[in-house]
């Protein structure tokens, strides 16, 4: 049986000096995600161990829904906030070994 769930999994390096407006911005990011019709899981917390590091891990029911999530993200005061930060993100579906 196929799974054609995409899941996302990484970080993004938070400069400090950008650090308090993207922790600012993030409550709402997780609201408005969670809310999306085929949002499984979205969780992004802080790391433990790397200081501005911002640990990120989603599944979606599939490209669509994840698709849905991009192009609504696109279009948030999220991607404004955290725009120009390089994200470190590995996105794969169920059946990648």
């Amino acid at each position: 049986m196929a799974d054609d769930k995409i899941y996302l999994d990484g970080h993004i390096d938070v400069p400090s000096s950008r650090l308090e407006a993207v922790l600012a911005a993030l409550p709402e990011h997780i609201r408005l995600t969670r809310a999306e019709p085929g949002c499984l899981k979205f969780e992004i917390s802080p790391s433990k161990t790397v200081a501005g590091r911002l640990i990120v891990s989603e599944i979606f029911v599939d490209e669509a829904a994840f698709e849905a999530h991009q192009a609504r993200n696109r279009a948030s005061d999220w991607f404004r906030v955290t725009a120009g930060i390089e994200r470190h993100f590995r996105i794969r579906t169920g059946d990648d070994a």
